[in-house]
This record gives C-alpha cells, sequence and structure tokens, in this order.
C-alpha cells in the first residue's frame, strides 16, 4: 500500500539504522511526543537495536493521559444528570477519575454512547431533541478541527441541544515546558506529525532556537521514526539545532490554513491543567464566548469540580520523561489495563499501556 508498506519495509529500516550507528559519537536523550510514536517504537522494538548512546524517552503527547482529573470528574457529573446523552471516543470511558469512570456511569444506567466523530455525536442530537446531547472533546491540535466543526454546524442549523466538554490542549507549549524545567533531559524532539499537518511548523522555530533543541516533525511507522532519530542525532553531532521536516507526504510549513481558520473561530487559547503536570499557559482551547451556548462546562455549571492524583501513580513523572513505566512501583501490579491507576495505563497512545502490551517490565 502506498505511504505505508514503503515505510515498514526493514531493509530501509537496516539501512537508516546502519547509518544512525555510524553518526552518533555521544550520548543523546531524545524524546518522541506522541503516544502514537510510543507504541510504534515498544511494538516495533526500535528502542531495542538503537546504539546504546540513544535513549528515548516519552513525551506527554497522548491527550487521553493528559486529560486532567478534574475533566474526567466534569464528565462523569454530567453524564449522571437525568436527559443527558453523553458521547465519548472510546478510550476516554475507562480513563479512571476520582471514584469512577464512564463505564460505571453507563451500568449505572446513564446514556454513555461511544461515538467515532463528533458529527455522529451531532446526528444523535438531531434524533433526540428532547435530551441534551454532549461530546467530549479531547484533544490535541489533530481532533480541534473536526471538533470545531461540530459546533459550526450545530450553531449553522440552530441545534441547541448538543454542546461539548472541552479538555483541548497544544503541543507546543508543553514541549517548551518541558525544556524549561531544571529536571529536563530532553535533547532533541520527534514532533507529532499529524499535529504538525494542521498547524505547520513555524511555531516550532523559535522553541528549537531558544532551547538549542534539533525538532524533526515526524510520522508514526518504523522508517519514519528512525528517520526522524536519524534527522536527530545528525543535528545533535553538528552542533545544529533546527526544525527539519521528514514527515514529508503529509506536513508543510504553514501546515492546514483552513483548518486552522476553522479551529479559531470556534476555540481560543486559554491556560490549561495537564493530567500528572500541572497548569500550563496558554496550552489549551476553551470555546469562544460567541459559541457559548455549546459549551457544557458552562451549560451544566460544573466548573468548580477539583480532585488529587492517586499517590502511587508517577504518571505525571513518566509523561516528562523522567522516568520510564517499568520504574513505577505500582505497574503490572496495583495498575494493570484491567486495574488502572492512571490515564497511561489506559489509553491505547499511553506509555504504561504500551510496556504492558508488550511485556516491557524492565528485566
Amino acid at each position: 500500500m502506498k505511504y505505508l508498506d514503503e515505510f515498514r519495509d526493514p531493509e530501509i529500516a537496516k539501512q537508516i539504522l546502519s547509518e544512525i550507528h555510524k553518526t552518533v559519537t555521544k550520548p543523546w536523550v531524545i524524546m518522541e511526543i506522541c503516544g502514537g510514536q510510543t507504541h510504534s517504537i515498544i511494538r516495533n522494538g526500535l528502542d531495542q537495536v538503537l546504539p546504546k548512546e540513544i535513549e528515548l524517552v516519552h513525551g506527554p503527547g497522548c491527550p487521553v493521559c493528559v486529560t486532567p482529573l478534574e475533566i474526567i470528574d466534569k464528565a462523569i457529573a454530567i453524564a449522571g444528570k437525568p436527559n443527558v446523552i453523553f458521547t465519548s471516543f472510546g478510550d476516554m470511558l475507562r480513563v479512571p477519575g476520582s471514584k469512577k469512570d464512564l463505564f460505571m456511569v453507563k451500568s449505572e444506567g446513564s446514556d454513555v454512547r461511544t461515538v467515532y466523530s463528533p458529527l455522529e455525536a451531532l446526528t444523535i442530537a438531531k434524533a433526540n431533541p428532547d435530551k441534551e446531547v454532549v461530546f467530549f472533546a479531547v484533544g490535541f491540535e489533530t481532533t480541534a478541527p473536526g471538533n470545531a466543526m461540530a459546533i459550526h454546524q450545530a450553531a449553522m442549523e440552530g441545534i441547541k441541544n448538543f454542546s461539548e466538554l472541552v479538555s483541548h490542549v497544544l503541543v507546543p507549549p508543553a514541549m517548551e515546558a518541558l525544556l524549561s524545567s531544571p529536571e529536563n533531559r530532553v535533547q532533541g524532539y520527534l514532533a507529532a506529525g499529524h499535529v504538525c499537518t494542521i498547524m505547520g511548523w513555524e511555531e516550532y522555530d523559535p522553541i528549537a532556537e531558544k532551547y538549542k533543541v534539533p525538532i524533526i516533525p515526524t510520522g508514526f511507522e518504523p522508517v519514519d521514526i528512525l528517520e526522524g532519530i536519524l534527522l536527530v542525532v545528525k543535528q545533535l553531532e553538528e552542533g545544529r539545532h533546527e526544525v527539519e521536516n521528514q514527515y514529508l507526504r503529509s506536513v508543510k510549513r504553514e501546515g492546514n490554513p483552513v483548518a486552522q481558520n476553522l479551529i479559531s473561530e470556534i476555540y481560543e487559547v486559554t491556560d490549561r491543567k495537564w493530567r500528572g503536570i500541572g497548569e500550563i499557559p496558554m496550552s489549551g482551547f476553551v470555546i469562544r464566548e460567541k459559541y457559548k451556548l455549546f459549551d457544557a462546562e458552562d451549560k451544566f455549571s460544573v466548573g468548580d469540580i477539583h480532585a488529587d492524583e492517586p499517590e502511587l501513580c508517577i504518571s505525571g513523572v513518566i509523561l516528562q520523561g523522567l522516568k520510564k513505566p517499568h520504574e513505577c512501583p505500582a505497574f503490572g501490579k496495583e495498575c494493570t489495563p484491567t486495574t488502572p491507576l492512571g490515564a497511561t495505563m489506559v489509553s491505547s497512545e499511553g506509555a504504561c499501556a504500551a510496556y504492558y502490551k508488550y511485556q516491557r517490565m524492565g528485566k
């Protein structure tokens, strides 16, 4: 299949891997931002065939994983209200809140449904005019255009029983927050290719310059990731720090202006709390005042919920690249996919889920 098989070709992968081994002379720490990249790395064993000098650490690019506990509790509170149909992508249903998850709310009799797009939720709202239909709008810049389109369409059609509980977060502020931390270990980034497809890479230029780190927008297949690593290593070895696009088949410097304009029409940038990390200034989206009719947090008055993370869970440290999942004392014991303490063990993009699934127990 074009643009898939060739990026899984083992012979091409071996050639790039050989070039990496020839190029590296010093220890380097590289962070892949996206959880999809993390799963590809662990599934294909890429980290195990790299030179010992290269350490890959896993970043906060899993939107399910960084959705704050308070937002999960707000979702649970809204879903439990009478006359509400609560809709969400499936991986959010198992994410633990303070006391329960959305699956438990569903088992208690609430109308919680899995959907595959926000427009499907809008269709449900049209078919149930006597119900309030809420869509759990979680994600990075990648999913923001679709979620914005649902609100735009609802406004155009005058559908007033549809709203979104928004927990959108933005990648560049998180990258900068990690780099500015006194505990930072990251020396180069593999940026999330799908985010850059929407937003382009211009906003990464000042980050690369300020913190002297290479940033490489990278795809998700083994060849993509190995080539991204090679580009990072070459820059590090040469003392360069630039944004260099590996994901040429999808990413343009300016991104997708149509999608960006739609996002800007519906949402505005705000401070956001990240689960396990804390508040990052100007790192998320909130629905603009013009479209507040479609803001579930406002409509259902659930803005004053606060919660604390489980003490055993170190997912925040893992998301900052400071530890690996198997270094958590609860990993594979108190915390498993069936009894998760944190979202990183639940999400299909979570680092803990990847380590558990592919039996990376640190032995």
